[in-house]
């Protein structure tokens, strides 16, 4: 498979770039390589590899939750720049359609 003009106009587009002529060029012949590169990878025979699913043998040494210190509804109210009785108060972030 070869880049063409098109296909990078295409990329362009949905990736929301534009190119001038040059870097156009460049671009397409960047993309080429890789293309070659992965292809270079197709000649190699990897019928009795097992597929990688982690990347060492580790295993992820977990610890409970212990609650070390609680602290009261107030207390954590105190500290938040704004809030009500009950809660914290912060911005509006999501607009309604």
């Amino acid at each position: 498979m070869k880049i063409d003009n098109a296909t990078v106009d295409k990329i362009a587009h949905l990736a929301r770039l534009e190119f001038e002529n040059e870097a156009k060029e460049q671009i397409k012949k960047d993309m080429n390589n890789m293309l070659g590169f992965i292809e270079k990878l197709n000649e190699l025979d990897t019928s009795n590899v097992e597929p990688l699913i982690y990347m060492s043998d580790e295993v992820n040494v977990l610890r409970e939750d212990d609650v070390k210190h609680e602290i009261t509804q107030d207390e954590a109210l105190r500290n938040a720049p704004k809030h009500d009785s009950d809660y914290f108060k912060v911005p509006k972030v999501i607009e309604k359609a």
